[in-house]
C-alpha cells in the first residue's frame, strides 16, 4: 500500500501491417522503376497478360503451370522475385474452379518466395453472383472467395465490373474496382436514334441509370423471377421503350435466357430495335445459338478473348 509501481513505456506498434501494406521501394525520385515489376498469369489469360506486357515494354515472368497424373496443379515460377512488384492476371472465368485452384497455389508461390507485394488481377470475379443468402442453407461462395484469395497471400486486388459493389467489402485488403462503362460509352454513343437504356433486373438500376445520364437517354427496367440458378422468367417492362432504341446493359451474359427473354418483351412493347451491352460474356452452355436465333441486332463486350465466339 502506497507504493507507487513503476510502468515502462514503449512505443505503440501495430499488430499486423493493416489492410493497406506498403509497397515494395520501386519508386526512384518518383518514377516507377520497371525492372522491380513482374507480371505473372497462369492459364486463364494468357492472350490478355501478354498485351498487357506488351504495352509496358517487359517480359512475361516465367512461369510453369503443369499437373500431376491425378489432376492436382503445380506452379514453378522460373526466376526470383524476391522483393518485387509482382501482378498476377487471372480470371476465374470457365472452367472456374481450376482457374480459381491455380490462382491460389500461384499466390501462396509467390508468398513463399518472399514477393515484395502481390496484386491481383481478376477481370471476372467468378461466384460474384452468391453474394448473398437467397434461400436458407446456402453458402456466400463470393465472400469465401475472397477469404481465400487473402489467406493465400494477396495483397491488393484489381477486379472490372464486380456482379455487386458490395464484394469489395468482402476483402480484408484493398480493392481498386474498375468499370468498363468509359469505354463501352464511346462506342454505345455511335448508336443513332432516340435511345432507352435498359437494366435486366433491379440491381443494374445504378449502372444503367449512370449510361443514360452519358446518352442523354431515359431507362426502363426489366421485371423478372428467378427460381434456380440460371434460370430466369421476364414477367414486364418498367418504362417506356415504344419506338425507341434499346441498349440492354449487364455486367455478364452467361447463358444468355435473361438477354434473349429481355429483348423479346421489349421488342413486343414496341421497340424499333435491340442492342445488347455487357462487360464478361461468358456464353455459357448454347448461350451463343440462343442469342443468334434473338431479335438482338448486336452485341457489344468488352473482353477481347469473345471477339470471334459468334462467327
Amino acid at each position: 500500500m502506497g507504493c507507487r509501481q513503476a510502468v515502462r513505456h514503449r512505443p505503440l506498434e501495430p499488430a499486423f501491417g493493416g489492410s493497406n501494406p506498403p509497397a515494395p521501394e520501386i519508386f526512384v525520385s518518383g518514377r516507377y522503376e520497371l525492372d522491380k515489376l513482374r507480371i505473372l498469369t497462369g492459364n486463364a489469360n494468357p492472350a490478355l497478360a501478354l498485351k498487357i506486357c506488351k504495352f509496358l515494354g517487359v517480359s512475361l515472368c516465367k512461369t510453369k503451370v503443369s499437373h500431376f497424373s491425378d489432376g492436382e496443379i503445380q506452379v514453378e515460377i522460373d526466376e526470383s522475385i524476391r522483393g518485387m512488384d509482382t501482378f498476377v492476371v487471372q480470371s476465374t472465368c470457365p472452367p472456374v474452379n481450376q482457374n480459381l485452384m491455380e490462382l491460389l497455389i500461384m499466390l501462396d508461390a509467390l508468398k513463399r518466395a518472399s514477393a515484395g507485394r502481390i496484386t491481383v488481377v481478376i477481370p471476372y470475379y467468378g461466384y460474384a453472383r452468391q453474394d448473398r443468402k437467397v434461400f436458407p442453407r446456402t453458402s456466400i461462395s463470393a465472400r469465401l472467395v475472397a477469404n481465400l484469395i487473402t489467406v493465400a497471400g494477396a495483397s491488393r486486388v484489381l477486379a472490372m465490373d464486380l456482379h455487386a459493389g458490395q464484394i469489395q467489402g468482402f476483402f480484408d485488403i484493398p480493392v481498386d474496382h474498375l468499370y468498363a462503362l468509359p469505354v463501352q460509352f464511346k462506342y454505345l454513343k455511335k448508336i443513332k436514334g432516340e435511345i432507352v437504356v435498359v437494366s435486366p433486373d433491379a440491381g443494374g438500376v445504378e449502372r444503367a441509370r449512370e449510361l443514360g445520364k452519358r446518352l442523354n437517354a431515359s431507362i426502363a427496367i426489366i421485371d423478372k423471377r428467378r427460381e434456380k440458378a440460371n434460370v430466369s422468367k421476364v414477367m414486364h417492362v418498367i418504362g417506356d421503350v415504344r419506338k425507341k432504341t434499346a441498349i440492354l446493359l449487364d455486367d455478364m451474359i452467361d447463358t444468355g435466357g435473361t438477354i434473349v427473354q429481355a429483348a423479346e418483351a421489349i421488342m413486343g412493347d414496341g421497340a424499333k430495335a435491340v442492342y445488347a451491352c455487357c462487360t464478361h460474356p461468358v456464353l455459357s452452355g448454347s448461350a451463343v445459338e440462343r442469342i443468334n436465333n434473338s431479335s438482338l441486332v448486336e452485341i457489344v463486350a468488352s473482353c477481347h478473348e469473345y471477339d470471334s465466339a459468334f462467327g
